[in-house]
């Protein structure tokens, strides 16, 4: 397969051909290469954190320098390795593409199964390995999205996948469905072009966003973002927004399930990040006896679910249940009451507003239509 937006060597033998080949061989579906400089996104990531649109994660602030030069990791980098491990996309139900007033909990594509940062970790590691043994005296860090690197950036430098309107990396062959681990290294590996962007005038998943969370194209206000507010916000939710998350409990696909560049994965599903059948579409009913903290650990087991945090991820249940429509569900809410989770300030702030939503007249429907039917 050729990529359009990736310079490959001219010496299909050559040193970087070899090492790219290589290192597809330890479980990856793209490489690419780069000069260990500062990331060319580095002005705009600094005006993007001046602008407050990274929230509440302050860990970004604090290592932004670091994050947009390698060197400040590795003194003497010379190159960086990007890889891409792309997961399987299943072909998205009508419910998910506009999570409404369904029985359901929808949980991001991306956390159905095994947590990613396992699998990656594994394999970079296993390969940073490799490659310290092959190549004597030089240093090869790895990171994934949780360290101090903007692994998107590197993606687009390496000529992996442009970085789109929706700020996710794309690929032009197989889209944004994909994880992005990054080495850094003393070894000078000959560089590959960076992609190129195709968006063109397209704005679908700007239009598609249900909270209005780009303030532009190519600039995504993080606290109004579905995916920031049910995973890593700790606090409530404001109904304004809330109302807007559908039956969304963890994560949202939303602005890459519009893109073209997006199509059903009709290949072979990678076994280690293949989604859990008790993960698509699960019931709130049976999420929602999760009140205690070791049985939502034991639902979740290796799941990037748990980064959402047991009172966090029930908070977002309880806003899946309320924007259900629901009212049979009202004995779930009830019956949280009585747990020992129903002391925290945030569960009782968003019970209360669940409650009142629940309890509002319901708009005029068709004759046969039922409020309690998914």
């Amino acid at each position: 397969m050729t990529y359009s937006d990736t310079r490959v060597s001219p010496d299909p033998t050559g040193p970087a051909e070899t090492l790219r080949a290589r290192i597809l061989a330890g479980g990856f579906d793209r490489v690419g290469f780069a000069r260990a400089t500062q990331v060319p996104e580095a002005e705009r990531f600094h005006a993007w954190l001046e602008a407050g649109h990274a929230a509440d994660m302050d860990y970004l602030a604090r290592n932004a320098t670091r994050r947009t030069d390698p060197r400040e990791i590795v003194p003497d980098a010379l190159s960086v390795i990007a890889v891409a491990l792309h997961y399987h996309e299943i072909q998205t139900s009508e419910s998910e593409m506009s999570p409404g007033k369904t029985g359901d909990a929808t949980i991001s594509v991306y956390a159905r199964g095994e947590d990613y940062h396992r699998v990656l970790e594994r394999r970079l590691k296993a390969l940073s390995r490799e490659l310290t043994e092959s190549y004597a005296g030089h240093t090869f860090r790895y990171y994934v999205d949780t360290g101090p690197v903007l692994e998107r950036s590197w993606a687009q430098a390496t000529g992996i996948g442009w970085i789109g309107k929706n700020t996710c990396a794309i690929d032009s062959d197989r889209g944004s469905y994909f994880f992005i681990g990054v080495i850094i290294t003393t070894l000078e590996i000959e560089a590959d072009s960076p992609a190129t962007n195709h968006c063109g005038s397209c704005t679908k998943c700007l239009e598609a966003c249900p909270t209005d969370a780009f303030a532009e194209p190519f600039v995504l206000d993080s606290k109004r973002c579905i995916s920031y507010l049910t995973i890593e916000h700790r606090g409530p939710i404001d109904g304004e927004l809330a109302e807007k998350f559908g039956s969304l409990v963890f994560g949202c696909d939303i602005c890459q399930q519009v893109c073209p560049f997006n199509k059903p994965d009709t290949g072979p599903i990678e076994p280690e990040l293949a989604p859990r059948v008790e993960n698509q579409q699960p019931s709130l009913e049976e999420l929602m006896q999760l009140a205690d903290v070791e049985d939502f650990r034991a639902r979740f087991p290796r799941s990037a679910v748990r980064r959402a945090r047991h009172p966090g991820f029930i908070r977002n249940l309880i806003i899946a249940l309320a924007n259900s429509g629901r009212r049979s569900l009202l004995p779930l809410l009830e019956r949280l009451g009585a747990s020992a989770i129903a002391g925290d300030a945030v569960i009782q702030e968003t019970t209360k507003w669940a409650k009142k939503k629940l309890g509002r007249p319901y708009d005029p429907i068709k004759k046969g239509e039922s409020h309690d039917s998914p």
